[in-house]
């Protein structure tokens, strides 16, 4: 059995924007710490639930389904946005969350935003 993992301590130490780093997979799901802070633009995951749950800040998913929406999630909070919702996560400031799913990335296209390479911030 291996110790517990810090998720908060590992999203902080991310060096870009929106990247994921796996830190563990349970019953074909990977778990993922990411950070964020501007935008992500509209995407949409055809065969697949994606889950956020928001370790540290704040963090908007918008939501086309079919109306546009928004969820505000706070520390501790979790939402799941259903396979084939178009989404767009927002951080007006840094936040950190943990990603729940089968095989979600942040490259497709609609992931991270460009200026996010390299660890960046909005202009």
């Amino acid at each position: 059995m291996s110790d517990g993992i810090d998720l908060a301590t590992l999203a902080t130490g991310l060096d870009e924007f929106w990247s994921q780093q796996v830190v563990a997979s349970a019953n074909g799901s990977l778990f993922k710490v990411a950070k964020g802070i501007g935008e992500v633009e509209w995407h949409q995951h055809d065969d697949q639930d994606e889950v956020f749950l928001v370790l540290t800040g704040e963090l908007t998913v918008r939501l086309r389904d079919p109306e546009e929406r928004a969820v505000r999630l706070k520390p501790g909070q979790l939402f799941v946005v259903p396979q084939g919702v178009q989404h767009a996560p927002v951080a007006v400031e840094e936040a950190s969350f943990l990603i729940i799913g089968r095989s979600i990335t942040s490259t497709a296209e609609g992931g991270k935003p460009a200026w996010s390479e390299g660890g960046g911030a909005p202009a």
